[in-house]
C-alpha cells in the first residue's frame, strides 16, 4: 500500500469544472452505540398551517441529532403512550413508566408565511421544566432551526457545546460520461447529511478541503495548467481566489484559528516544507528546513503552534512547531507511522491516523500523558477531522472496496456510518 502521505504528492494534473453538478444522496447509520446513553422522548410536535402536515419533521430531527451524539437514546414514536404538544399536557406517571429521564414538546404554527415554533424540555422525574424557547422562522430554516433545538438541548443537559449545526466538507468519486471517466467533486452538506451542494468538480483528483473559522469559505488544492494550486472559495457566490501557485507542490492547506494566515506545505525551494502565508500582505514565512517530507500542518487553538507529518526519523510522524517559527519537537514514538494530526478544540489532545504492521486506523494522543488510545478496527481508515466541541471524529474508511465516510466518538464507544448512493467518499473536514 503506498501511504497516505506519499499518495498526496504525486496525484496528477487536473482541471477544475465549476457548472452545477448533481448531488450525492447521504445517510447515517449507527454502527455501534454506547448503553450508558441517557433515555430521552421527543414528541412529534403539534402542527397547524396551510398543509396538513409540518414541511419539516423537526422532532425527528432532534431525535436523530441527539442519538448520534451517542448520549442519549430516544425513545421511538411506536412506544409512546401519549403525544402532548404543551407541559401542561403531560402526564409525567406515563414517561416514568417508559424510563424517560427528559422529554420534550413543542409545536410549528404557520402564519402568513412565517413559522412560529415553541417547545419546552422537562425533566420527567422532577416534573418541571428545564429549558423553553419560541422562535419564529421562515420556511427554508426549519431545518436548521431544527439543529438549533438540538444544540441547545445537548447544551443544557450536558453544558457543553456540540455540532448539530455544523457543516461538513468532503471529496467525492463517481464514474460519469460516455467513457466512465471518474468524476471528482467537492461537496458541503449540513452535519446530518442533508442538503448536499456541490462547489467544485473535476475529472481529476480534487484535494485537501479545509473550513475557514467562520465557516464562510472553503479552501482546497486544484491543479490547472498542468500545476498545482491552493485556492480558497467563498461558499456565498462561488468566487475563488488563487492563494498559491509555486513551482513544484502547493499542498495540505490550513487556515489559522483566526483566519488570517495559511499554513501549508509547498516544495519551492526542493524538498517539501511546512510554510505560513499571511493571507492579508502574501508573505510566507518558513518554518521547516529539511531534506524530508514534511506536510499535513494543523494549528494549535491559540495559534501558537503547529502540528504537522514529516518523515525526517526514517518513517512518518508528527512533530510540533511554534507557528512563528522555532525548532520542532517530535509528538510520536508508538508504531510504525503517525501522519494527519488535528488538535482537539480545547488543544489537550491530537487525532491522527495510526499504523502498526499496515493497519491504519484513527487514534488519539492526550498531550499531558502522551497516551495513544486507538479508536477504529479498519485497516485502511485515514483523513480524521475533529468536530467543533471534539466529541465526535469524522473520517474515512473501507467498506465492501468503497471509500465510506464514519465517524467514532472520541472515546470509541459510539461509531456510525455514512451510506451514500453511489461512488467513493474521502478526505472528510468538519467545519468549527
Amino acid at each position: 500500500m503506498i501511504s497516505i502521505l506519499l499518495r498526496r504528492f504525486f496525484l496528477i494534473s487536473l482541471v477544475a469544472l465549476f457548472s452545477p453538478v448533481a448531488q450525492s444522496e447521504l445517510s447515517i447509520e449507527i454502527t455501534k452505540g454506547t448503553e450508558a446513553a441517557v433515555p430521552l422522548a421527543v414528541v412529534p410536535f403539534g402542527y397547524s398551517g396551510s398543509t396538513t402536515r409540518s414541511p419539516v419533521n423537526l422532532s425527528s430531527i432532534i431525535s436523530a441529532d441527539l442519538t448520534r451524539s451517542g448520549l442519549f437514546k430516544a425513545l421511538r414514536e411506536r412506544d409512546m403512550l401519549a403525544k402532548p404538544t404543551t407541559a401542561n399536557k403531560v402526564n409525567f406517571r406515563n414517561w416514568q413508566a417508559l424510563g424517560q429521564d427528559y422529554l420534550i414538546v413543542g409545536s410549528v404554527n404557520e402564519v402568513m408565511g412565517q413559522y412560529q415554533i415553541q417547545f419546552q424540555m422537562l425533566d420527567v422525574f422532577k416534573g418541571e421544566g428545564l429549558l423553553g424557547y419560541r422562535l419564529t422562522v421562515k420556511k427554508n430554516e426549519l431545518r436548521k432551526t431544527a439543529h438549533h433545538i438540538s444544540d441547545l438541548v445537548y447544551e443544557k443537559l450536558t453544558g457543553k457545546k456540540s455540532d448539530f449545526s455544523s457543516r461538513i466538507a468532503y471529496i467525492t468519486t463517481t464514474k460519469a460520461g460516455v467513457n466512465k471517466r471518474k468524476l471528482y467533486k467537492l461537496l458541503i452538506a449540513d452535519a446530518d447529511g442533508f442538503n448536499p451542494r456541490a462547489i467544485a468538480s473535476s475529472w481529476e483528483p480534487l484535494m485537501s478541503p479545509s473550513w475557514s473559522p467562520d465557516g464562510n469559505k472553503i479552501v482546497y488544492v486544484s491543479f490547472e495548467n498542468k500545476r498545482s494550486a491552493i485556492y480558497i472559495q467563498k461558499l456565498s457566490d462561488g468566487k475563488r481566489t488563487k492563494i498559491a501557485s509555486y513551482k513544484g507542490i502547493n499542498g495540505a492547506p490550513s487556515f489559522s484559528p483566526d483566519g488570517s494566515k495559511l499554513a501549508l506545505t509547498l516544495s519551492k525551494d526542493g524538498s517539501p516544507d511546512i510554510f505560513v502565508l499571511n493571507l492579508k500582505n502574501k508573505q510566507l514565512l518558513k518554518l521547516t528546513k529539511s531534506y524530508a517530507i514534511d506536510t499535513e500542518p494543523s494549528w494549535s487553538p491559540d495559534g501558537r503552534s503547529i502540528v504537522y507529518t514529516s518523515n525526517r526519523g526514517g518513517k512518518p510522524q508528527l512533530y510540533i512547531i511554534p507557528s512563528q517559527g522555532g525548532r520542532s519537537s517530535r509528538l510520536t514514538f508508538d508504531g510504525d507511522y503517525n501522519a494527519r494530526g488535528q488538535f482537539s478544540s480545547d488543544g489537550k489532545s491530537i487525532v491522527m491516523v495510526h499504523a502498526n504492521r499496515g493497519d491504519y486506523r484513527i487514534a488519539i494522543m492526550d498531550l499531558a500523558t502522551h497516551t495513544l488510545n486507538v479508536l477504529t478496527a479498519g485497516r485502511y481508515d485515514e483523513s480524521p477531522s475533529f468536530s467543533a466541541n471534539a466529541d465526535m471524529v469524522l473520517y474515512s474508511s473501507k467498506k465492501a472496496g468503497r471509500s465510506v465516510l464514519s465517524a467514532v466518538s472520541a472515546d470509541g464507544r459510539m461509531h456510525q456510518s455514512f451510506t451514500f448512493d453511489s461512488g467513493n467518499v474521502r478526505e472528510p473536514s468538519w467545519s468549527h
